[in-house]
Order: structure tokens, then C-alpha cells, then sequence
């Protein structure tokens, strides 16, 4: 019998392990109660400026890339993919890029303020790669925006100035002409 108390994700060679849901991680915590023992809170050792907005592969991560994916969803700008579900385990892409479990898809509103802010949305969906998909964020543990999508907009941030990128890391540096643009366009407020 399968009771299904841990999923895993699936990323490129990488798999994650998580709880499968808050029942589970409530029941761990009353057994650690039991037990007797408190576990210390996990405090990250990244570097700030690394964890606040960095690149990953060609799109933005850390506090500020998952804020941006939060808002995405939020604006109902993007949505689950058809054959995508919350409780079942992602699967690993094909090489062709084609559909996964996992993958999103734009929302007609979405469609409409992407291409307002000057995405070349079937520029990016021509490409050999999955379209927009969660990728898991290492330092906030919860994902960021990956895939065209993802790119597209790490492009549009660097070419209207909304982030500028360190020459000798993956850093990014959110201006305060970028500021001011996320909260306005995305609702994003860091």
C-alpha cells in the first residue's frame, strides 16, 4: 500500500524530496513533540546578494525571482499546465522540450500584458525548450519562473534597465528604476 507521504520533483539530473502535504507535516511535528527534541530553524548561508536576485541559467531567481513567479500567478497571468497537478510527482522534461507535468501556461490576460510589455511570446514558444515551467529556487526553496518565459523576461528586466548584472558573478542588482517598474507592472514589492 502506497501512502504517498513524500513526493519528489524532478529537475534536470536533480530530484527533491518534500513532504506531501501540511497533514504530514503535521503529524512529523506532534512526533517530534513526542520525541522531545527541538530541531533548530534552517537559516541559509548564501550570500545577500546572491539570494535576493541572482541569474539561473538564463532567468531570474532568488527572493526576487520568486516573487516574480508569485505574482505571475497571483495576476492569473500564468496557470498550471492541462496536465498538470499539485499532488502528483513531476516529471523530468524531454530533450525536445516538449510538454511536462509541470509546465504552465499563459492565461489570455497573461497573453495580452506580455506582449504589452514587449515579449515575443511565439518567438519564445518556437523554441527548442520547454515554453515556462516552475525550476525549484536553492536558496528560497520554493520555484522561480524558468523556461523561454523565463528568459524573456530576465531579458526584458536587463534591456530596460530594471536589473543590471555583476560582471564577475551571477548577481543581479534590482535599480530603482526597477523598483519602481515591478511593483507597478507585477506587483512585485521588495
Amino acid at each position: 500500500m502506497t501512502e504517498r507521504l513524500i513526493k519528489v520533483h524532478a529537475q534536470g539530473k536533480h530530484r527533491y524530496y518534500s513532504l506531501e502535504g501540511p497533514n504530514v507535516a503535521e503529524v512529523l511535528e506532534g512526533l517530534s513533540v513526542l520525541a522531545g527534541g527541538v530541531r533548530p530553524k534552517f537559516v541559509p548561508n548564501t550570500p545577500d546578494r546572491l539570494r535576493f536576485a541572482r541569474t539561473c541559467y538564463d532567468h531570474i531567481a532568488g527572493t526576487l525571482g520568486v516573487s516574480l513567479h508569485d505574482c505571475l500567478h497571483g495576476l492569473k497571468w500564468i496557470s498550471p499546465g492541462p496536465r498538470s497537478s499539485i499532488s502528483s510527482p513531476s516529471r523530468s522534461s524531454n530533450a525536445s522540450g516538449s510538454p511536462d507535468s509541470n509546465d504552465y501556461e499563459i492565461t489570455p490576460q497573461g497573453e495580452k500584458a506580455l506582449r504589452g510589455l514587449g515579449i515575443d511570446l511565439d518567438a519564445a514558444r518556437k523554441l527548442r525548450r520547454r515554453f515556462a515551467c516552475p525550476c525549484l529556487d536553492w536558496s528560497e526553496r520554493r520555484p522561480h519562473l524558468g523556461g523561454a518565459l523565463g528568459a524573456a523576461l530576465l531579458e526584458l528586466a536587463l534591456k530596460k534597465r530594471w536589473v543590471s548584472q555583476d560582471l564577475d558573478s551571477r548577481a543581479l542588482r534590482l535599480t530603482s528604476l526597477g523598483q519602481r517598474e515591478m511593483k507597478a507592472r507585477f506587483g512585485v514589492q521588495i
